[in-house]
């Protein structure tokens, strides 16, 4: 199948990547001309506008798939494409637009002849490898023309049709808000685990908790890479970003009346991470960085924190020191005597 890739950051030219390599015809475009080498390497066949991308096409519905920022520039691509677009064909938005403006914008697709399918994607870096998981909306008969396209990029039983226009970007909305909640419960757990008088192997402990516990997952998997990679993750500023959809999650939650306290929570220590440092919002950051590619801060005395005083402090519950911890080895009286010494 043949379709137009726009967008070639982290994960658009991954997923350009694992299209082409299933055999898939794919014109790669950016807005950033160096990005065509790129595309040639991984597969694909580079275009340098939207004109000679549409030209291109053999089959009779031309598909275009963007990987943009959400918002203003899903709005702007999509202006250009209606200009080169024929009644029938399909725009898939596979970024994290807000659910009401993508009900907006399929609406207007609608009467102009095209079709709008909102595509919710997760999988971030590790999509090329692992593949996506895939959440679409919008016309059924549209899904069911591109669905060659979804059974290349997702695991087997990794992608699901959900409904009318929306519901894709509605359903990832919520995921996301699931994951805010999931993340931060790993970030305390971690933190507690830190502050323990016990000198606690962390590495260990996370890959233990991978088989046969009840709170294994992916994330922890990640964990265990971001613990290897930097053992007290003394190199990341707990400093965690979020990308909107944890906002959008909370107020569906209070427009529907429904008690959602743990996202919510966890969106609020997002805030609190960019004032003060914590072992919890380093395990966070060091997540999003693993799945997602997310931009982390580097633990610098000149890197300035959120209230630009230019350093950053550690909270006194999660200080890195071993002074006084308990060791591997030490005998139980030694022990007590040291968590003796904390609660007199």
């Amino acid at each position: 199948m043949e379709l137009v890739m726009v967008g070639l950051g982290r994960m658009g030219m991954n997923m350009l990547e694992r299209l082409a390599r299933d055999g898939h015809t794919v014109y790669g475009f950016d807005t950033s001309p160096e990005k065509a080498a790129e595309v040639t390497q991984r597969g694909g066949v580079p275009v340098s506008d939207l004109g000679e991308a549409a030209a291109k096409f053999t089959q009779p519905t031309k598909i275009f798939w963007i990987m943009v920022p959400q918002g203003k520039p899903v709005d702007d691509t999509i202006a250009k494409l209606k200009a080169v677009l024929s009644p029938g064909d399909i725009i898939i938005d596979g970024g994290n637009s807000y659910f009401k403006d993508t009900v907006r914008r399929g609406g207007e697709l609608e009467a102009a002849g095209l079709h709008y399918i909102d595509c919710g994607t997760s999988g971030g870096v590790w999509g090329l490898k692992e593949g996506y998981c895939l959440m679409m909306g919008g016309d059924e008969a549209s899904v069911k023309i591109a669905e060659p396209i979804f059974k290349t990029l997702a695991p087997e039983n990794g992608y699901v049709y959900t409904g009318a226009s929306g519901s894709g970007h509605y359903v990832k909305m919520v995921h996301n808000g699931i994951e805010y909640g999931m993340l931060q419960s790993y970030g305390e757990g971690f933190d507690i685990l830190h502050a323990s008088e016990y000198k606690l192997d962390l590495t260990a402990i996370a890959s233990a908790w991978r088989f046969g516990s009840v709170v294994r997952s992916w994330l922890l998997d990640l964990l265990v890479i971001a613990f290897k990679n930097d053992n007290n993750l003394e190199h990341i500023r707990g400093y965690v970003e979020d990308s909107g959809e944890g906002r959008w999650t909370i107020q569906e939650a209070i427009d529907h009346n429904v008690p959602a306290p743990v996202i919510t929570a966890s969106l609020y220590e997002r805030f609190h991470s960019r004032e003060n440092e914590s072992f919890a919002a380093k395990v966070i950051a060091s997540l999003r960085n693993e799945f997602g590619g997310h931009a982390v801060k580097a633990s610098d005395a000149n890197i300035g924190d959120a209230t630009g005083s230019g350093s950053a402090s550690v909270n006194e519950g999660t200080s890195s020191s071993a002074a006084n911890q308990i060791q591997p080895g030490d005998k139980a009286s030694v022990a007590a005597e040291k968590i003796g010494a904390r609660n007199a």
